[in-house]
């Protein structure tokens, strides 16, 4: 997502939580997108994609056996980490895991919006960054849950 950072015209963020436990890229992807409020995006999509957005594939997407997922596709994968693009090429969401030496793990989501070459972002942009940024966190502490419920119930 480094790419994106330094574009001028692009807008970016990354947000962060730490994990009491160590959580792989797999479980980590399939917790933020199946959480009840990307369940929530996932049916808007549906409706507009005119197509299901299954759990399963979610974790094909996860487990590495797809490169799209809904109105994504991967751009980027590496060690511990996923670059999502979307279907119009206008927005990339990255999601990341990185294990600390205490056993804990950083877990992050960051989002770019590529502006279209005019140097500056749409005001729709501009204005609903304040949504986004908010709906981002709460994603991102969402699915962070989910993985502390699912380490106490293993």
């Amino acid at each position: 997502m480094c790419v994106y950072v330094a574009r001028t015209g692009a807008y970016t963020d990354c947000f962060e939580v730490n994990h009491a436990a160590k959580v792989d890229l797999s479980a980590f992807v399939t917790a933020f997108y199946t959480t009840w409020l990307f369940r929530m995006e996932r049916a808007v999509l549906r409706v507009v994609l005119r197509k299901p957005i299954r759990d399963s594939d979610v974790v094909a997407l996860a487990q590495g056996r797809s490169d799209a997922f809904a109105a994504w596709t991967v751009e980027a994968r590496g060690d511990g980490e996923i670059l999502l693009c979307d279907i119009a090429g206008a927005t990339r969401s990255y999601l990341a895991v990185e294990p600390q030496e205490d056993g804990t793990t950083r877990l992050l989501f960051g989002s770019a919006v590529i502006g279209r070459g005019t140097g500056k972002m749409p005001l729709v942009i501009r204005l609903t960054t304040p949504l986004h940024r908010f709906y981002s966190k709460a994603l991102l502490r969402l699915a962070a849950g989910k993985l502390e419920v699912a380490a106490a119930s293993a």
